[in-house]
């Protein structure tokens, strides 16, 4: 369980020794990771994480002598660094409350099909540069009252709006806090292409569910927007908004870099409803969302992004900011009273 210099060392946990065995043999066939030591229980695995000091954990929830959940609680408190959760799919609504304490991400099981292994390890390259201890300061700051910006106010935007909100890395966080704070009273819809792993956005979308008045559930075919209603883009499927308020799903592209392409639901709703929609860009690796929030801006749009103090990584919205297409950047706690602003809502 040697490693070369400069790895990504990585720790792997789950009761399953099969289970382990496979993502052993997955991440060793990477020249760039390292396995460094496995853990069968909770207990040894926050024992190791301090021992043995990994660039990243991957994490199972259910395990004897002490489950996922409690150990990233105390590998957070004790000697935080990232960590991926591997769950079946039995356990995608557990999988999200690990994402309440602190995990960054979470994937199902992989199995030795090419697909499975490349996403494991695309994500654990991926995740292992999170700056943890800020991910965590985002995560426990508490909500203040919203701060005016540099930049001379907006107008609201006009009735019958919809807010569009694009995210990755460190976005189900971001979102969770953002809705939260939102009223059931919203005067428009919202949906939100995150992304996320193939069979999880149910279990994202009842973890919403559990923190804010607005209704939450992931998108299905056919489906007309309503007021105060949330709408979670399906991993598998492409979501586009017609200018009737419609939501269509198309098979996505496998060949996408991104799951599910949050370009394609920006561009849409540009189109679809130009100055009457407010795009909202969050935390997240790449420059997906980034051509859509030009999209917006170029309709007439409002265009909305989370800062860099506040965001677990600054990219996706780093490269909207870079293409010039966006209002106003603001503190995560600020955005839910702008996107109130926007849409002529009252907490």
């Amino acid at each position: 369980m040697g490693g070369s210099e400069g790895a990504i060392r990585v720790l792997v946990v789950d009761d399953c020794e099969p289970i382990r065995e496979m993502i052993r043999a997955i991440l060793s066939a990477e020249p760039d990771i390292v396995v460094v030591g496995e853990a069968a229980d909770g207990a040894d695995a926050v024992a190791k994480a301090s021992l043995l000091k990994p660039d990243i954990v991957t994490m199972d929830i259910e395990m004897p002598v002490m489950g996922g959940l409690e150990a990233i609680k105390r590998i957070m408190a004790q000697n935080p660094l990232p960590i991926l959760v591997i769950t079946s799919l039995t356990d995608v609504r557990t999988a999200f409350d690990a994402v309440s304490n602190g995990a960054l991400d979470v994937i199902e099981k992989p199995n030795m099909s090419p697909e499975s292994a490349q996403d494991l390890v695309k994500r654990l390259r991926r995740l292992s540069r999170v700056d943890v201890p800020k991910h965590l300061s985002v995560m426990g700051r508490r909500p203040h009252k919203h701060a005016e910006s540099e930049k001379a106010p907006l107008p609201p935007v006009t009735k019958g709006s919809i807010i569009a909100i694009a995210a990755s890395t460190g976005g189900p966080q971001a979102i969770n806090s953002i809705l939260s704070q939102l009223p059931a009273t919203l005067p428009v819809p919202i949906i939100i292409a995150q992304h996320i792993a193939e069979g999880f956005t149910q279990g994202m979308a009842d973890w919403l569910n559990s923190g804010t008045p607005l209704k939450v559930a992931v998108a299905c075919n056919g489906d007309i927007l309503k007021n105060g209603n949330v709408y979670l883009n399906p991993a598998e499927h492409s979501m586009r908004i017609t200018e009737s308020g419609m939501i269509l799903l198309s098979d996505r592209d496998r060949q996408q870099i991104y799951n599910p392409s949050c370009d394609i639901p920006l561009a849409s709703v540009a189109s679809a409803y130009r100055g009457r929609c407010v795009g909202l860009i969050l935390s997240g690796m790449g420059d997906d969302g980034a051509k859509g929030m030009q999209a917006i801006k170029k309709s007439g749009g409002v265009t909305l992004a989370q800062d860099e103090k506040s965001s677990v990584v600054y990219g996706m919205n780093r490269c909207a900011v870079e293409l010039g297409c966006i209002d106003k950047i603001l503190q995560l706690d600020d955005i839910p009273a702008e996107l109130l602003l926007r849409v002529g809502g009252r907490q």
